[in-house]
């Protein structure tokens, strides 16, 4: 029988290229095969030898002979190499790690006005602010972080055009937004300003309009947290902020009674701006600390029992005299004369007296004592306060953070500046002491705690290795001079 043919459908591919393509490309791609690795670098090197002339120092992979037969052949001098770069240097002489140098901005924060003085002759950083937790932040780039930031930028203008709409906006983007005109506004947020996003206009202007007054408890039922950071001090008072979260109440007079069953419409009282707030930012700059008061803040945190995380960064020691800490009196008594304020100048530096420091940290333990985060930023000339102990009166005061603060379970004890290469020994020996500080607070509480309480996280800065060992030369160049001596 004769056998049966099948024409198969599929083949494999032929691995050769056709006779179209091997005609234009056959000798191309025969001189690219036959060329080795070796001799397309070294044409590479060639082309660019070409190329760039004189300005490119790469040598070409040519072998090379002897000056005596080079100059018989007269063949050209090969290229020198290109000379090395100097290896990187930091502050102390040592060698810096390879590859190159980081961006200004991952070193130092920023180059402030706000620094100290010793730390602010080298630009070693500003304060740094850390937002609230859980507080709504955009993200970067964000088309809401942009209209925010446009808004901020704007703020002179929007207030007035936009007056009868910034109120009806959702509780997180009002909220945001009195963080971004904070820190964005030059002059700073105004009592006017948070007036105006939390409540609306003036009832006068909403009655001109013929527009309903909002109810608060419905309108700012679901915001939380309150973030003035930057404008404590410098365009708002404590004063001012206390007023309006807790208005005063009004004396009205009641009708008299008559005999008759039935009873009295209950008056109502004052209505809080913000009745379910627990989070509260107060943080300032350095250069504004003059103008804040620890008194007021007294008074504000006796109004506020069930505010559970608070940030007080950049603020000055604790005093409610700081003004006359270098004024004296003639005592009537003994007619000699006497400190006035509850701090002197030296109290702090050789008496280690820190009395009235802790009992104004007592007093705000005691009315703040549902605190569970507690940030110090920028505090870090008097992290001793808190955990050092006063005698006085036949009593000894200390900060209790079993009992009063026994809730905190984050206490950040960040310095607020970053160090840079060309931070000085100095700069870097007082970093080291606010870090050697922060520790030693944190071992404090935990003792004092000692499974009687809540396990609490101290958040704080950290040395890297190239300031380590400028510390440590350091304190060896003092150990050197003091035995020389």
């Amino acid at each position: 029988m004769p056998k049966k043919r099948h024409n198969n459908k599929y083949s494999k591919p032929p691995s050769v290229a056709p006779p179209s393509l091997a005609l234009s490309s056959s000798s191309r791609a025969t001189e690219h095969h036959e060329r080795s690795v070796n001799q397309l670098l070294a044409e590479m090197r060639r082309s660019s030898v070409r190329q760039n002339g004189a300005q490119n120092n790469v040598a070409a992979a040519t072998p090379t002979v002897p000056p005596s037969i080079r100059q018989i052949l007269q063949i050209p001098e090969t290229p020198a190499p290109r000379p090395r770069r100097a290896p990187r240097r930091d502050a102390n002489g040592r060698r810096a790690p390879p590859g190159p140098p980081p961006p200004r901005s991952w070193v130092s924060l920023a180059l402030s006005r706000h620094a100290p003085k010793e730390l602010q002759s080298d630009a070693a950083g500003h304060i740094q602010h850390w937002r609230l937790p859980d507080a709504y932040v955009p993200e970067s780039g964000s088309l809401i972080d942009l209209l925010l930031r446009r808004l901020a930028r704007d703020w002179e203008q929007q207030r007035e055009w936009n007056q009868f709409y910034l109120y009806t906006l959702p509780s997180h983007l009002r909220t945001g937004l009195l963080t971004y005109v904070a820190e964005i506004y030059e002059p700073g947020l105004s009592i006017k300003d948070i007036r105006l996003i939390l409540t609306g206009p003036s009832e006068e202007k909403l009655a001109e309009y013929d527009v309903d007054k909002p109810d608060l408890n419905i309108l700012n039922g679901d915001i939380f947290y309150l973030d003035l950071a930057g404008s404590v001090g410098k365009s708002l008072t404590l004063r001012e902020l206390s007023d309006l979260l807790f208005p005063p109440k009004v004396v009205v007079e009641q009708p008299d009674l008559q005999d008759s069953w039935e009873t009295p419409e209950p008056i109502p009282g004052p209505v809080r701006m913000l009745p379910n707030l627990t989070r509260l930012s107060l943080a300032i700059d350095p250069e504004h600390s003059s103008n804040v008061s620890w008194k007021q803040l007294l008074l504000l945190a006796n109004k506020m029992p069930t505010l559970t995380h608070l940030n007080l960064s950049g603020w000055p020691e604790p005093s409610l005299t700081p003004n006359a800490k270098l004024a004296r009196i003639i005592s009537p008594v003994t007619g000699r004369s006497v400190q006035y304020g509850g701090t002197g100048p030296y109290s702090h530096n050789l008496d280690n007296d820190w009395v009235e420091a802790i009992l104004i940290l007592k007093r705000l333990s005691k009315a703040l004592y549902g605190l569970e985060y507690l940030d110090l930023t920028g505090c870090g000339d008097w992290f001793p306060a808190l955990m050092k102990t006063s005698d006085g009166d036949f009593t000894v005061d200390y900060i209790d953070w079993v009992g009063d603060w026994g809730k905190i379970t984050t206490l950040r004890l960040y310095s607020g500046y970053a160090l840079t290469d060309d931070s000085t020994s100095a700069q870097i020996s007082r970093f080291a002491e606010w870090i050697e500080s922060a520790t030693a607070v944190g071992k404090h509480i935990r003792t004092q705690r000692s499974g009687k309480g809540r396990w609490i996280t101290v958040d704080k800065d950290t040395l890297s290795e190239s300031a380590e060992a400028a510390l440590t030369t350091r304190q060896l160049g003092e150990l050197a001079w003091g035995d020389a001596v």
